[in-house]
């Protein structure tokens, strides 16, 4: 009973405690719930007006795009640049779709599937698809029977494992062209609606004409800005203030980051020179006598031994005059030669023999038509093809294992044959050791504690001989560090880190690399304090020119105003609203208009150009002689306009709203 009344005592206390956790229940519930929602909206790698990318669309786009290099290159080592290349071209398809699928929307355009089929195997194939060898017959043209053949295999599918993988690379390959016409097709359907929306009129025909014909001739004397010496003139922080309102749309940006670097080079150390050379002596003798001599090398060598036959052309220059030197026989061993941080020597396997460097070779297709391959060297072939091929005569056939079945080659012409010698080369670069790699290492980690903010970083650095790297307008998607390899975590860095502040050890390929964060720009425009520089050039030419009207105010002859600038007077024989040059004066849009208005044999008031203030006299009228052809007129004012449709899509896409979400994937 006791302790039900303490109960009842401190009953308000335990509802309040009762009813706090209670609420940290439910909203510990509705987080967990809503979890889902807050993930979906970190799972997007963008929006693009309003349409979103969600990562694994993206992810399965670069997937595709690798494919298609794959396919088309032949290769399937990417490197870091090329990756690169395939996610930034990804995102920009993605751009360039979803902008004209709004755009296109918003204007009742479309392509239908009749126009989609006609592109890609109908009579008007799209000269995308005309491009690519894959879509080739043996003539070397594009065969719409070839791609039939595809899509309808692309559709059966197979139950072998083999050929249904096979046939989903082609589905992937076949699925990414198409798309790229339809894409394209778009556009090419816009640009023609822009292209007839976008012709000149009679009106515009008769202006240009009469901007054309109507002209004066003109004398004029100018004083270029740089001839007034900068203390003549005061320019104040609120001009540089007003000429950056001015021109602030120039300057929006994109967040970005400014870094210096330092780096440390991960190069082998005296020790690593010697215990490699060590290594060599040791195994010396051995190489020179072992039986088995491939085992030797591919177990010590970084260049393994395979028999292949060498030629004097592809032989490795430091061992050409030993192998083909006259006498060369089986058994003879170089000693140990050093070149390019390498020890190296070479035994000869075989010596004194001849093949051919190429051969023509064509492929045995049974039940169809045979394919003729065309002309191969040696280092082209898998070894199972280049032996039998190379050692084969005119009109031999040979049969090697390919994939899981067999491919049967005729030997169609055969190369003169060279002197060949087999080589077994014993080398090994030096390299920096775990050990040397750890001083280094330990060394960038000591300078980044005795130096850690950007001032002591470059100081210290500068003070230590060491070259400090600017790097500026890093964004958040940048790829890479301008030439460091792997330094897409020095980009990721800057943008968590605060100015000032110094990184930790980054490796960039053969270099340990240490960044100091000078600049954050975080605004949609650059600040005022990053163009200040071109701004107050501007305004010291603005204050320039105010400065010689002022000391021509009142001038009433073209001489007057020439004694008092200290230059020459200067003649135009004819100038024109056409025309975008003022004589020896260069691009004076300004002038050139000012000209024109004041009419005949009149002098102008100073006249604030680019290079410098102008005062210009009329002569008479020099109209140029042509008559009037509306639709000669036309037709030249309509071809000036064709690059506009083309501007306006790159216009759709700098327009678009689109949020980059890249960077956190990357």
């Amino acid at each position: 009973m006791a302790s039900l009344q303490r109960i009842r005592n401190h009953g308000a206390l335990l509802i309040a405690i009762v009813g706090l956790a209670m609420l940290a229940f439910i909203l510990g519930d509705f987080l967990n719930s809503g979890s889902s929602f807050f993930n979906r909206s970190r799972e997007n790698v963008g929006v693009i007006e309003g349409q979103k990318v969600h990562y694994t669309e993206y992810e399965a786009a670069k997937e595709q795009l690798t494919e298609v290099y794959k396919i088309e290159s032949g290769r399937s080592d990417f490197d870091e640049d090329l990756q690169a290349q395939i996610r930034n071209q990804v995102w920009n398809m993605f751009v360039m779709d979803y902008t004209m699928r709004a755009q296109a929307k918003k204007i009742g355009m479309d392509i239908t599937a009749d126009e989609l089929t006609e592109l890609c195997i109908g009579e008007n194939v799209h000269q995308i698809l005309r491009g690519r060898r894959a879509f080739y017959g043996e003539d070397g043209q594009y065969s719409r029977e070839i791609v039939k053949n595809l899509i309808a295999a692309i559709n059966e599918g197979s139950d072998d494992a083999e050929q249904n993988a096979n046939l989903q690379q082609a589905k992937t390959y076949w699925m990414y062209w198409e798309k790229a016409v339809r894409m394209s097709y778009m556009q090419e359907k816009y640009t023609s609606l822009l292209q007839h929306l976008l012709k000149a009129n009679s009106l515009d025909a008769e202006y240009a004409f009469d901007a054309r014909q109507k002209g004066v001739s003109a004398e004029y004397v100018m004083q270029p800005y740089f001839s007034v010496a900068d203390s003549l003139v005061k320019v104040s922080d609120r001009d540089i203030k007003k000429l950056y309102a001015q021109h602030k749309e120039q300057y929006k940006q994109t967040p970005n980051r400014a870094i210096k670097y330092i780096a440390f080079d991960i190069v082998p150390s005296e020790d690593d020179f010697k215990a490699a050379e060590t290594l060599m002596n040791n195994l010396k003798e051995e190489f020179r006598n072992a039986e088995d001599v491939s085992l030797v090398v591919n177990t010590n060598s970084d260049v393994m031994y395979d028999g292949r036959d060498y030629s004097e052309e592809t032989v490795p220059a430091q061992f050409k005059e030993f192998a083909f030197a006259k006498g060369a026989k089986a058994g003879d061993c170089t000693e140990i030669l050093f070149e390019n941080n390498t020890y190296a020597m070479a035994r000869i396997m075989q010596a004194g023999y001849s093949l051919p460097d190429s051969v023509e070779l064509k492929a045995i297709v049974e039940g169809g038509e045979d394919q003729e391959l065309g002309w191969f060297k040696a280092a082209d072939l898998p070894k199972n093809i280049a032996e039998p091929a190379l050692a084969g005569k005119r009109g031999e056939k040979f049969t090697v294992a390919q994939g899981m079945g067999e491919q049967t080659y005729e030997i169609m012409e055969i190369g003169k044959p060279t002197p060949k010698v087999k080589l077994a080369i014993l080398a090994r670069e030096v390299t920096p050791s775990s050990k040397t790699y750890s001083i280094i290492y330990n060394n960038a980690k000591q300078f980044i504690v005795d130096n850690n903010n950007a001032e002591a970083l470059e100081a210290a650095a500068q003070e230590a001989g060491m070259t400090v790297v600017p790097q500026f307008n890093l964004t958040a998607t940048t790829d890479k560090v301008g030439q460091l390899a792997a330094s897409r975590p020095i980009v990721r860095w800057a943008f968590e880190a605060k100015e000032g502040q110094v990184s930790d050890v980054f490796e960039c390929g053969q270099q340990f690399i240490v960044a100091a964060l000078t600049e954050v720009n975080d605004g949609d425009y650059r600040p005022l304090e990053a163009v200040r520089a071109e701004l107050t050039y501007e305004a010291t030419n603005n204050a320039k020119a105010a400065y010689i009207m002022k000391e021509l105010k009142g001038v009433e002859s073209l001489e007057a105003a020439a004694q008092i600038m200290g230059q020459k007077v200067q003649s135009v024989e004819r100038v024109s609203l056409a025309d975008s040059r003022f004589g020896n004066a260069g691009m004076e849009p300004a002038v050139i208009g000012a000209a024109i208005a004041q009419g005949e044999n009149a002098l102008s008031e100073p006249i604030q150009g680019n290079m410098g203030v102008f005062v210009v006299k009329t002569g008479a009228a020099n109209n140029a002689e042509g008559t009037f052809n509306a639709e000669s007129e036309k037709a030249q004012l309509s071809s000036r306009f064709a690059y506009l449709p083309y501007q306006a899509i790159q216009l759709l896409e700098d327009e678009a709203e689109i949020t980059d979400n890249r960077a956190n994937f990357q």
